[in-house]
């Protein structure tokens, strides 16, 4: 048997060389999106951390034991406990609604649902204001019962609802389409009860959904700024978020201790991102078998 090595040797530069100029164009368009990526986010995120570590390890360490980092992790986490059950129970009971009535007004509904999304936050925070503030419609109700939303824990748990109110319901919707309601009608015909047919088979079918849009709003909730910035007065140690913290360090020369807690902020994002990472390839792996 013979092998030409002459008439080999074109074909296997031809499958290792770009194919001109489709793939030259494929080849800029992704180194591109890597400068894109290094300016605006890879770049900006080494140099917090290079900024928390300014100081070396005792001076990180130092920042995160301080009370005024402590009282600003236990109102973040205080808010997000507050923030992300509520903002599953109406997520749930909005996409079930919307997804399962058909209405007058449900193109309205869907489109006042998506509003958090293209709202400014600090327009939002303006809105609880003049509803719950000194001046706003509710105060002489909130006077009579003698309660304060404004300047305290209410407006910060308020404006942490309303940045992270559409998540879930966007993310569970378009699933509940897709699965259409034949086998939550066969439940029924066979005696469930709806807590029975939503337990045993809406949920099932909407979990994977439901897990990302509570990771979405879990991690808007931590990261939060403009809307609490107006409806909290910022006082240290009472109504300071993580967020309010960084921006208050910074603005006080304190830029250690505000690139610290943004590498806080910033693990927290991460770890978030790490579980939906995992949730979609559970859910794609899931997919695949069915």
């Amino acid at each position: 048997m013979t092998f030409n090595l002459d008439t080999q040797a074109p074909a296997v530069e031809q499958e290792i060389s770009p194919k001109a100029p489709q793939d030259w164009a494929k080849i800029g368009l992704i180194l591109l999106v890597f400068a894109f990526f290094t300016v605006i986010l890879i770049v900006p995120v080494i140099y917090v951390f290079v900024g928390a570590f300014s100081n070396g390890l005792p001076g990180f360490l130092g920042t995160l034991s301080s009370r005024e980092f402590l009282n600003a992790l236990r109102l973040t986490l205080m808010a997000v406990a507050v923030a992300v059950p509520l903002n599953v129970i109406f997520g749930l009971c909005a996409a079930l609604v919307l997804a399962r009535k058909s209405f007058r007004g449900r193109t309205f509904l869907l489109s006042v649902i998506d509003l958090p999304f293209s709202i400014s936050p600090v327009v939002a925070g303006l809105m609880l204001v003049s509803l719950y503030g000194r001046q706003g419609l509710l105060n002489p109700v909130l006077q009579a019962l003698d309660l304060r939303i404004i300047f305290a824990f209410p407006g910060i748990a308020l404006a942490t609802i309303l940045g992270g109110m559409p998540f879930v319901a966007r993310e569970v919707i378009p699933v509940l389409e897709e699965i259409g309601d034949e086998e939550e009608e066969a439940a029924k015909t066979l005696g469930a009860s709806s807590w029975q047919t939503f337990w045993r088979v809406t949920l099932p079918a909407i979990r994977w959904a439901l897990g990302y849009g509570i990771i979405l709003t879990t991690a808007r909730a931590m990261g939060e700024f403009g809307s609490i910035a107006v409806v909290s007065s910022n006082l240290i140690g009472r109504t300071q978020t993580l967020t309010l913290f960084v921006d208050s360090s910074y603005r006080n020369y304190d830029s250690q201790g505000a690139f610290a807690t943004a590498v806080v902020l910033a693990g927290l994002a991460a770890f978030t991102l790490v579980i939906k990472q995992l949730l979609e390839h559970l859910y794609t792996k899931r997919y695949k078998a069915e």
